[in-house]
């Protein structure tokens, strides 16, 4: 019996020239999608992405604040917003959509002119963050994760966790933190929300809205659009945070004194 004939090897498929990665470092469909969205939304916002890649030594080191920038003039990431931020980086598309699909505050759809955040992790949940998200919700005529109030007043979501345990439940607007909340107090911070007014935070800045508080997350602190440096200005630490440091100055404790390097124990 003769042997059987040695298989021939595997042949790449072929490749579309158009899906070809090339000297850019994208493909010419992607060059060509880049090229076909209209992008002038952000011509008066040109000068403040400039500013913001002079900060970084490699300029793709600019995409979050530049995301925020695209979020400040249309309240949310849109195809023109990842067209624009592929153009002033010289990157692709599908790099700039890869990381505004995975941090959780660039949003895929108009947000209202507020952004509400609910704690519903273990410890808010527990102490009533479920009530309370169920309660705004209620409010906002059944709403739900990442959707809009009908008069555009406000955008309410879920938020796994914004770092104020000890003082459950907490929920945010615009990231200034309303701590110790309650269902009735959310109820009436949501219904001053819709008439216009703006509660202040039981932390952290005055209220303005969701854009100009994305204005500020590009890195523009002192920009007057956004009220200048009494924007940012506020306490940011609760008495409950900083109650044990207080307690060791009080009393003389200290931590013990870090060994130096290859010293032993």
């Amino acid at each position: 019996m003769s042997p059987l004939p040695p298989e021939a090897p595997p042949q790449a498929p072929p490749v579309d020239p158009a899906h070809a990665i090339d000297e850019a470092g994208g493909t010419v469909a992607q060059h060509g999608e880049l090229a076909s969205v209209d992008t002038t939304v952000f011509d008066g916002v040109r000068e403040r992405a400039a500013a913001i890649l002079l900060r970084y030594p490699e300029p793709r080191s600019a995409l979050l604040p530049l995301l925020h920038l695209t979020q400040h003039v249309e309240g949310h990431v849109s195809r023109a917003g990842i067209a624009f931020c592929a153009e002033v980086l010289g990157i692709t598309t599908a790099e700039v959509s890869a990381v505004a699909t995975f941090y959780t505050m660039y949003k895929r759809e108009p947000v209202g002119r507020h952004l509400v955040s609910v704690c519903t992790n273990t410890l808010c949940a527990a102490l009533g963050g479920d009530d309370i998200y169920a309660a705004v919700r209620e409010r906002l005529d059944g709403i739900g994760h990442e959707q809009t109030a009908a008069d555009g007043s406000m955008t309410i979501e879920h938020a796994e966790c914004l770092a104020a345990c000890d003082l459950a439940p907490v929920l945010t607007v615009d990231y200034e933190f309303f701590d110790k909340q309650t269902v009735d107090s959310a109820v009436e911070i949501v219904d001053a929300l819709r008439r216009g007014e703006k509660p202040h935070p039981t932390r952290g800045a005055p209220l303005t809205d969701f854009r100009s508080v994305e204005l500020l997350l590009a890195g523009f602190f002192d920009d007057p659009a956004v009220g200048g440096l009494e924007a940012v200005a506020g306490p940011s630490a609760a008495e409950e945070s900083l109650r044990g440091a207080r307690l060791a100055e009080e009393r003389g404790w200290t931590a013990p004194p870090v060994p130096d390097e290859g010293s032993s124990s």
